[in-house]
């Protein structure tokens, strides 16, 4: 199977509690992990560094005022025949950059986290360990029309080539499907940013206290669930929801586009008559099944394995387009339950 977990020293950068994770790579615990267990699990207990870059021209070398991040073990290990570094370069920053090491990412999560009551899921790194994750489970679930599970989970993620700030999502995983639900609230911050700046440590501190959206934003992740349940759908009503899901191209005279905007919506369509759990009683026919319908086709048909790896479906589910349409999917729900 195709994968870009990191690979280092032979042992996968990953760690997961109870069942293998989809690419059967990493380090099982057989039981929740601390914040310590799970860095060593994942193999992440290293740091990075900048490392001043030198323009040369002719004879004369100069500072350039960029810097590149590199992983500090490395550096001082891995030299080419001139013992020259041979190491990866996880990306370009300027002098403000201040690095975030896996260790400090892990404890701020913790701290988050109440203190480690968290149970942590899975951990790792993905491509040559510029981008790592968490993902941990808080101890209730939402309930949806009284019998639709759906476990709490909060995502961290971190990255070290100066390309995107420390991140925290909400992150519901319906039981019946596996459907990742991770989504942008209305109001207030679906993400907690803390920026790689020289403050933040002080930053990470105010994040902290900070945190109390996390209750307050499952109390409106689960009340605007439970709205969504309460909305019949009828034929003409599921269309324009998707419509708006899956809008038509800016280009009007973009035929591909149009068509393939058609597909995403005929396959959310049949998600909605035919997913996972959509035939429950309070589940069929409501707008609760018709999100679940793009959940579902995003999650596990949009992208099918057979044609992309799996480091880069789970970028797209959590970072990248796949998660930008599960987010407006829920924005849309959302803004029609009024109407609805």
């Amino acid at each position: 199977m195709a994968h870009e977990i990191l690979i280092d020293n032979g042992r996968a950068s990953m760690m997961y509690v109870g069942e293998v994770p989809w690419h059967g790579l990493g380090t099982r615990l057989h039981r929740p992990a601390t914040a310590e267990e799970a860095i060593r699990a994942a193999n992440l207990d290293w740091e990075v560094e900048k490392k001043l870059l030198i323009a040369v021209g002719g004879t004369v070398m100069q500072p350039t005022g960029k810097y590149a991040v590199v992983r500090k073990d490395l550096w001082d290990r891995k030299r080419d025949q001139f013992g020259n570094p041979n190491c990866p370069i996880f990306g370009i920053v300027g002098e403000d950059y201040t690095p975030l090491q896996n260790r400090e990412a892990f404890a701020f999560f913790d701290s988050i986290v109440w203190q480690g009551a968290a149970i942590y899921h899975t951990a790792g790194a993905l491509g040559q360990g510029e981008r790592i994750w968490i993902l941990a489970k808080l101890p209730d679930a939402i309930k949806v029309a009284g019998t639709d599970i759906n476990d709490k989970y909060l995502l961290l993620s971190n990255s070290h080539d100066g390309k995107s700030a420390v991140q925290i999502k909400f992150t519901p995983i319906r039981v019946v499907c596996n459907n990742t639900l991770t989504l942008a609230l209305r109001q207030g911050p679906a993400t907690v940013w803390v920026a790689h700046t020289k403050d933040i440590h002080r930053r990470l501190e105010l994040a902290k206290r900070t945190l109390g959206i996390i209750h307050r934003g499952y109390e409106e992740i689960e009340e605007a669930f439970q709205k969504m349940a309460e909305v019949k759908m009828d034929k003409q009503r599921l269309r324009y929801y998707l419509k708006r899901v899956f809008p038509e191209p800016r280009n009007q005279e973009d035929q591909a586009a149009a068509q393939e905007a058609e597909k995403h919506r005929e396959w959310a369509e049949y998600f909605f008559e035919k997913g996972k759990g959509n035939d429950k009683r309070g589940v069929m026919g409501t707008l609760w099944a018709a999100y679940n319908g793009v959940t579902e086709y995003v999650d596990h048909c949009r992208s099918p394995k057979s044609t992309q790896s799996d480091d880069r479906r789970l970028n797209s589910l959590w970072f990248g387009e796949g998660y930008q349409i599960k987010a407006r999917a829920f924005r849309v729900a959302a803004d029609l339950i009024p109407a609805w």
